[in-house]
């Protein structure tokens, strides 16, 4: 299976946060921010921002003068013991943080072995999931998440997984056509949310936004009740303003 992955904003700000925590790792007894903007070369502001981040995520921590030290998170997620399960939980805390964030649902979802598979959600009583009626494995061309990770592959791949999975019309607005989503999925721009306006479901919206994580295929999604459909573009956007820990967590 061939990638077409293009870096996107939280790749680029996930490179820049592995550079610092690397910096940090170096000084086992604290650094301070001035000098981790000189080692790392990244100005003072998008530092801090990097910095706020990282603390938040329990990878940094500040000790009584103010220098960074490597925190609980990250010496949980590099060490070999229970590394599958740390890395859950530490994808579990970024997940219900962002969906108290936006508002909405979210889901983290792979392309694994030609299958669409969604990993973890954060889910609530006011952010409920999407009814999964119809399989999320047969409807990659409804759903927002399969969309995006379909946009992720060459256009072989897409035409293998479409050639496997029939595009059955899920509501009026479902694209069957494989022409015109095969075309649809070319001309969108990486850093634009796929959008999922009631083809999967009706009174449902969705968007998703790619995670590009090594040689793997990945996407964060948000579905929210039609009745919220005008906050879909802003959620969409926050979305992906805050992938970053989601990158870095699979990164490390």
């Amino acid at each position: 299976m061939a990638l077409k992955h293009e870096p996107t904003a939280p790749y680029h700000s996930a490179q820049d946060a592995l550079r610092v925590l690397e910096a940090v790792a170096r000084h086992t007894t604290g650094v301070t921010d001035t000098e981790l903007a000189k080692q790392t070369a990244i100005g003072p502001e998008r530092l801090t921002t990097l910095l706020l981040m990282l603390r938040r995520e329990g990878y940094v921590e500040q000790v009584a003068d103010g220098a960074y030290v490597t925190g609980d998170a990250l010496t949980r997620l590099g060490s070999a013991h229970d590394r599958e399960q740390a890395l859950r939980e530490t994808l579990q805390r970024t997940l219900d943080r962002l969906r108290d964030s936006v508002g909405a649902a979210v889901y983290l979802s792979r392309y694994v072995d030609g299958e669409v598979t969604i990993t973890q959600y954060a889910d609530g009583p006011t952010t409920p999931v999407v009814n999964e009626w119809v399989d999320f494995r047969y409807s990659a061309h409804a759903t927002a998440l399969g969309k995006s990770l379909l946009g992720q592959l060459d256009n072989n791949s897409r035409r293998d997984h479409l050639s496997r999975h029939k595009m059955a019309r899920l509501t009026s607005r479902t694209i069957t056509s494989d022409k015109l989503l095969l075309s649809r999925l070319e001309s969108q721009p990486p850093t634009v949310p796929h959008l999922d306006l009631q083809e999967y479901a009706v009174g449902t919206v969705c968007a998703a936004v790619p995670i590009t994580a090594g040689s793997s295929v990945g996407c964060l999604a948000l579905s929210l009740p039609v009745e919220h459909a005008h906050r879909l573009r802003q959620a969409a956007d926050a979305l992906n303003r805050n992938a970053a820990p989601v990158l870095l967590s699979l990164a490390i």
